[in-house]
């Protein structure tokens, strides 16, 4: 089970500096850099010229054929709805992506999700099922038949205050319950990364890192690549795993 997957660029933009990774050429490089650094799985928004979050397959491919010619690891993308709104949009354009992802996130709260899953199962894509806390979605989850069928769960807490996050995390998880009996990746945002990620070490569950969940390492400082993150998380995640 992957143990530190790194999240290269989520939604952020060329507003949150220079280290935010944006082209393909870019992307590419920071996920070398990551992998290097320990990271196990890469998870990328793909973006246009203009650095919007896209689903269209002239900006899916070479994004990905750019990473996977400098790293081995299996690589994921978002399927966000803020990337393509329109659910019946959504599903064409992963109908016609001409290069596949190892695995795609789908955020089970969002509309259309489970034909979005069901149409990236049947292209053979790895689904990371994504459960938002303070969504209906681990309840949708719970009910869903597709359940067995995904990658793993993507538990994600969108609490961003470091002084409840874990408690939101424990939550969350405990609306999960077994998760259809899929592995499960624990991972916060913001304020709460690193609380959320020390727990997923004591808990020994996978976890993410990355310029997408925190701009800042655990004293506060400003990262300079999700290199950096990736090497901190990693630390952290095992002394919360040795603390256990």
């Amino acid at each position: 089970m992957v143990q530190v997957q790194v999240c290269l660029n989520g939604r952020r933009s060329a507003a949150d500096g220079v280290a935010v990774p944006l082209s393909p050429q870019e992307l590419a490089r920071s996920a070398a850099e990551a992998v290097a650094a320990g990271a196990t799985e890469i998870h990328v928004h793909p973006k246009t010229p203009c650095g919007h979050d896209s689903l269209s397959p002239r900006v899916l491919a070479p994004t990905l054929e750019s990473i996977r010619a400098r790293v081995p690891v299996p690589v994921g993308v978002t399927t966000g709805a803020w990337a393509e709104p329109d659910p019946a949009a959504r599903l064409d354009r992963a109908r016609n992506w001409s290069v596949l992802p190892d695995f795609a996130s789908v955020n089970w709260h969002e509309p259309g999700a489970e034909e979005v899953a069901t149409q990236l199962l049947a292209l053979g894509v790895g689904v990371e099922a994504g459960i938002w806390s303070g969504t209906d979605a681990a309840a949708r989850f719970a009910a869903s038949p597709l359940g067995p069928r995904v990658l793993r769960v993507l538990a994600e807490v969108t609490d961003p205050d470091p002084a409840t996050a874990e408690a939101s995390a424990h939550r969350l998880l405990a609306d999960l319950g077994d998760a259809h009996g899929r592995p499960v990746l624990l991972h916060g945002e913001e304020g709460g990364t690193w609380p959320v990620l020390r727990l997923a070490g004591r808990l020994g569950l996978a976890t993410r890192i990355g310029l997408e969940d925190t701009l800042f390492l655990p004293n506060g400082e400003r990262a300079l690549s999700n290199a950096q993150l990736v090497a901190e998380g990693s630390t952290q995640y095992g002394w919360a795993q040795r603390s256990s």
